[in-house]
């Protein structure tokens, strides 16, 4: 297994076979760190890991989108912002079936294809139990 912690699907740390999805899921987390301008985990004086998705799909679920861009984006059309969320978060998704295709990623973009707010992935939904997202800034 090869790869950079964080950005690793949950099929590969699973074992379970491998597929173009797994560079999905990647993508996704990519996609959150230009969008927030922070790295996916950080870690605390207090020797904690903070993962930044978890916070941010929370944000993205309750409708606070704005809260995950970086603020040096303010010029940056806020409809697009939305939809790159979106993507992320349907990128991240746990189930491999549930992501998209690069293609139908590209077509989102690109706003010629609808995106719904989809559901918190499991594995985060778990991790939002354990972990307080609000105490991430």
């Amino acid at each position: 297994m090869r790869g950079t912690i964080g950005y690793l699907a949950p099929e590969w740390i699973a074992g379970l076979p491998i597929t173009s999805k797994a560079d999905v899921y990647s993508y996704g987390m990519m996609l959150f760190e230009i969008i927030s301008g922070k790295r996916n985990t950080e870690l605390m004086e207090s020797k904690t890991i903070k993962y930044f998705p978890v916070w941010a799909a929370v944000r993205i679920s309750n409708g606070d989108i704005s809260e995950v861009f970086d603020h040096r984006m303010h010029d940056t059309n806020v409809q697009e912002l939305e939809r790159a969320c979106k993507v992320a978060c349907w990128c991240i998704q746990d189930n491999e079936a549930h992501r998209p295709t690069m293609q139908q990623i590209v077509h989102i973009l690109q706003g010629t294809r609808d995106v719904v707010l989809p559901p918190i992935p499991a594995f985060l939904q778990n991790l939002v139990e354990e972990y307080d997202p609000a105490s991430y800034s």
